[in-house]
């Protein structure tokens, strides 16, 4: 894997694979020692134009469970509040030797410009962009999802005849559209309900249902409802009356929460705006998995830096004399 930009382009042998190393991931953050040898000597930069907890976070800590070097970068207080350009900061980074560059930006198509400019030979990981798309959560949302429903039995599988519910502001999120094609890609059927002003004008070209009443979609029986924070920060124009009409008509109450099938499960991306897309039983409720996509996000981000820097490692070690040392699977590494 030389860049991991979308989930569009993600083949379903692809993403089973990164589920499934991610699996050997999970298994080895059981032990008392997490860390892993895997990509001592590499050096993974976190590239964030824009603000961000979870995601930022949870790279940092899957790049240093598997031994690499961490560079966090935030463009506030950094020369691109001076006006450096994007290609600026890549050949500075080049220059510093990054085996990995982690993005994340607020124009849509920023990492495709920094993987096929030339400016870096990094391997770059989209931690999503604008409107576009953020393939990590889309992965980790499917990882979560498939642990769920499959258990210890979930290697190997994909999510084929598993319904999935997707709601709320899917105009503005990446999100939806990264789990839209991937999962989709695993063989869900996939289903959004929104208001009509937050529905995509293109969705006639996804792969999905379109609905636009939440108790009918709930009546469907869905095994995991997405619930999707409303991005108040990229509106600026009134896309439904009032936030209380919204939670009324669009947010996952106490009453909407019993109405889902009892082994169903409830999905967030986070941060959550609580009492407005999700209400706090059912963000706190057993069904919830918000906290087991937190934990899962780090074991989805350890496999995909190690899909991108593995492969490297590899090549350099069939260019050196025996004893060449090999890139180990994470398996080996936990023995």
């Amino acid at each position: 894997m030389r860049h991991l930009l979308d989930t569009k382009t993600l083949s379903r042998d692809d993403a089973i694979r990164i589920l499934d190393v991610a699996e050997d991931m999970r298994d080895t953050q059981s032990r008392e020692v997490k860390k892993l040898p895997t990509l001592r000597g590499k050096t993974v930069v976190n590239l964030f134009f824009e603000d961000s907890t979870r995601t930022r976070i949870s790279f940092e800590a899957a790049a240093k469970r598997l031994s690499a070097d961490v560079i966090n970068f935030s463009a506030k207080g950094s020369s691109v509040s001076k006006g450096e350009s994007l290609q600026d900061t890549a050949q500075t980074l080049q220059a510093m030797g990054a085996d990995a560059v982690v993005i994340r930006h607020g124009a849509s198509g920023a990492p495709q410009t920094l993987a096929t400019s030339g400016w870096i030979t990094a391997g770059v990981v989209n931690a999503g962009d604008g409107t576009h798309e953020h393939p990590t959560q889309a992965l980790l949302d499917a990882f979560t999802i498939r642990k769920r429903f499959f258990g210890a039995d979930s290697r190997g599988r994909d999510l084929a005849g598993l319904r999935v519910t997707i709601v709320g502001d899917v105009l503005h999120s990446r999100v939806a559209r990264s789990n839209v094609w991937l999962l989709t890609t695993l063989g869900a059927h996939v289903t959004i309900v929104a208001p009509p002003t937050l529905i995509p004008q293109d969705v006639s070209a996804w792969p999905v249902e379109v609905a636009y009443d939440l108790d009918e979609a709930i009546a469907a029986a869905p095994d995991a409802i997405m619930m999707l924070r409303i991005q108040l920060e990229r509106m600026n124009a009134a896309y439904f009356p009032t936030e209380r009409e919204y939670s009324r008509r669009w947010g996952l109450d106490a009453a909407r929460l019993h109405a889902l099938p009892e082994g169903s499960i409830v999905m967030h991306p986070g941060p959550m705006n609580r009492g407005l897309e999700i209400s706090a039983d059912a963000a706190d409720s057993p069904q919830s998995t918000v906290l087991e996509q937190v934990a899962n996000g780090v074991s989805v981000r350890m496999a995909a830096l190690y899909l991108l820097l593995s492969g490297e490692r590899d090549a350099a070690a069939a260019r050196e004399p025996e004893p060449a040392s090999r890139a180990r699977r994470p398996e080996e590494d936990a023995r």
